[in-house]
């Protein structure tokens, strides 16, 4: 096949075809030359790769194929309406409707945590067990408190906001498992459980709470809805209920959690913030906690004022 004479005769279609395909409003004649030019491309691209597989002109029909195919099929564009009804609509009423999930989760974790300070804090010697005598000095000297200042402020933020968003992503990733999230839950309570008992048995207290609560409030309320949410399309997989298959339960509870993931985003951009510039400043312990309280029943609010507010109109994950 001359490919030359190919590209010659029909380069005057393609060019038609990828103005069609930019986007606007099309007129009915144009809707049908559009279909029409869209089929003989196909053709086209699978005449050229069958008989002269030139690289680029392969990826040049490929490209103008798959643009008319989605300007056909009206791939739906994220409009500025839509960010808006995913912000009042969305993601409040995705969290509100998984609160008993997550609600039992804060309770079960803070109860757990709250007991590992409690032994760790009457039992130092379960503190050398954990982490050494001499990791225990260094962290109620200075390794702690050093954490929130030890890099500068922007990229701190953005190493928070990551490494909460990565754990949370666990959580609903493995959810289907139960077991994983139970897993991350039990690390992360250790961590906190062993280094708060240091801190009381060391007479830190003080020190502890007051530079976790700004920050922790709003920060682990998300790893909570994280890890319920995951817990609760899991258990959809486990008892759907009389009216769902297994796959159709575990498809509406996965969306959901889908939109809880995307939500989370912002909250972890929010505590990261939090963490990097009101828990490490000079302000009043008081007034930074009220700063992380704060902003912690602000979320709060935003979910149940939002979330249980009944829609005009039907609405799902999709």
């Amino acid at each position: 096949m001359d490919l030359d004479a190919y590209v010659a005769e029909h380069d005057g279609e393609w060019r038609r075809l990828e103005q069609l395909s930019r986007g606007r409003r099309l007129s009915p004649a144009e809707v049908d030359e559009l279909l029409a030019l869209y089929q003989r491309a196909t053709t086209h691209l699978s005449v050229v790769r069958s008989r002269s597989p030139d690289p680029i002109l392969v990826a040049r029909l490929s490209r103008l194929v798959l643009t008319a195919r989605a300007t056909i099929t009206g791939g739906r564009r994220l409009r500025l309406a839509d960010a808006g009804r995913f912000v009042t609509h969305g993601f409040p009423r995705a969290v509100y409707r998984a609160w008993p999930w997550w609600s039992g989760v804060a309770v079960a974790f803070c109860a757990l945590t709250a007991f590992l300070m409690s032994w760790v804090s009457t039992h130092p010697e379960s503190a050398a067990a954990f982490i050494g005598e001499e990791r225990a000095r260094s962290l109620v000297e200075s390794e702690f408190a050093g954490y929130y200042t030890e890099f500068l402020p922007a990229s701190f933020a953005f190493h928070l906001w990551t490494h909460n968003a990565w754990l949370a992503a666990q959580c609903l990733a493995s959810g289907v498992l139960i077991v994983p999230v139970i897993w991350l839950l039990w690390q992360n309570a250790l961590n906190i459980g062993v280094v708060g008992g240091v801190m009381i048995d060391h007479g830190s207290a003080d020190q502890f709470f007051g530079l976790i609560t700004p920050h922790g409030l709003l920060e682990l309320t998300g790893i909570f809805v994280a890890a319920g949410v995951g817990l609760r399309v899991g258990w959809a997989w486990i008892a759907p209920g009389p009216d769902r298959t297994r796959g159709r339960a575990l498809a509406e509870t996965a969306r959901e959690g889908m939109v809880v993931a995307v939500g989370l985003i912002g909250l972890f951009a929010i505590s990261a913030l939090v963490e990097a510039l009101v828990t490490p400043s000079p302000l009043p312990t008081a007034l930074r906690i009220g700063i992380g309280a704060t902003v912690w029943l602000a979320f709060l609010g935003y979910v149940i004022v939002l979330g249980a507010r009944p829609r005009p109109e039907p609405a799902d994950a999709d």
